[in-house]
């Protein structure tokens, strides 16, 4: 699967990179909203993971112009974060998006999460 990281935390990025690519995943990564935008267009993703917090554009405002796209309205969105409020959950599906992991998130639970989705996307 092709998965789109989007993060401001270089630290998550590469952990993230590192865990999808020894899943057999191809990996774009992003470091905020702006640079999600362009590279989402190019990079085509099954599945996007993107963090909440960010400068200049954030995961909430990044996920609902991407599901505005039409052609990205139906890739799964799972926004990141390292607060786990039913009102940041809420929020985020508000937006679009299809799940919400915790960061820090094991190598597990993030293919796992890929796993969920490769799924649904390739009809199983």
């Amino acid at each position: 699967m092709k998965v789109l990281v989007i993060d401001d935390s270089n630290t998550i990025r590469r952990s993230a990179e590192i865990f999808l690519k020894q899943g057999g995943h191809e990996v774009t990564l992003a470091e905020d909203g702006f640079d999600a935008l362009s590279k989402v267009s190019d990079s085509l993703p099954d599945l996007i993971f993107c963090d909440i917090l960010m400068p200049r554009l954030d995961g909430y405002q990044t996920c609902a112009i991407i599901k505005r796209n039409e052609k990205f309205a139906d890739t799964p969105v799972v926004m990141l974060s390292s607060k786990d409020g039913v009102f940041d959950k809420a929020r985020g599906r508000m937006v679009g998006s299809q799940d919400y992991l915790t960061k820090p998130f094991t190598k597990d639970q993030l293919l796992q999460t890929v796993a969920q989705y490769g799924a649904v996307v390739q009809g199983e």
